[in-house]
């Protein structure tokens, strides 16, 4: 079966994990803020949603020949930013810096699945992000002041690609990671 036709599911994604090492800072505003805390772990989307869990083996093994290419990058992420979602809710994230270098991975990756397009759907196109959580967009950059205030940058290497999903009504997990350069 050809990689275009694989249908796509909301229970799987393609992603940039942060080292475990960074994640305590990220954590504690996620598990105060984000809903999504216990479904997630700190991840920035490449693809989502992406295809079903069971293409997984497959498309593996198409994004490790397209990733070779793609030499491990640095990444900082020092400022908050929002998506406001109406007029009543707000996403909080950081930013990955350099986004050029996570827009370089999906503008690799996107094609090799077009079905796998609904990030680059917004009237922005692809934004990189960290989610961190919600908040009434009522307010919103006095809030997100706030949180830059108190805000330690942090750094870490990018080196792979994880391909995560999750059953039904759990968490997600890393199923295979696909290693860059």
């Amino acid at each position: 079966m050809e990689a275009a036709s694989w249908r796509k599911t909301h229970r799987s994604a393609l992603v940039i994990i942060p080292p475990p090492s960074v994640w305590p800072p990220i954590q504690a505003l996620r598990e105060k803020y984000d809903r999504q805390f216990h479904r997630w772990m700190p991840h920035i989307n490449v693809l989502y949603p992406f295809v079903a869990e069971e293409h997984f083996p497959e498309v593996a093994g198409e994004l490790r020949e397209a990733m070779r290419r793609v030499p491990a990058f640095g990444l900082r992420l020092a400022r908050f930013r929002w998506f406001v979602h109406g007029s009543n809710s707000a996403t909080v994230w950081l930013e990955p810096e350099p986004s050029d270098a996570v827009r370089g991975l999906f503008a690799a990756v996107q094609p090799m699945l077009p079905q796998c397009d609904d990030l680059s759907r917004f009237p922005q196109g692809y934004t990189p992000h960290l989610s961190i959580g919600q908040a009434p967009a009522n307010g919103i950059e006095a809030f997100v002041g706030r949180l830059q205030a108190a805000w330690k940058p942090l750094e870490f290497t990018v080196h792979e690609l994880a391909l995560i999903a999750r059953p039904e009504d759990g968490p997600f997990t890393v199923k295979l990671t696909v290693p860059l350069g």
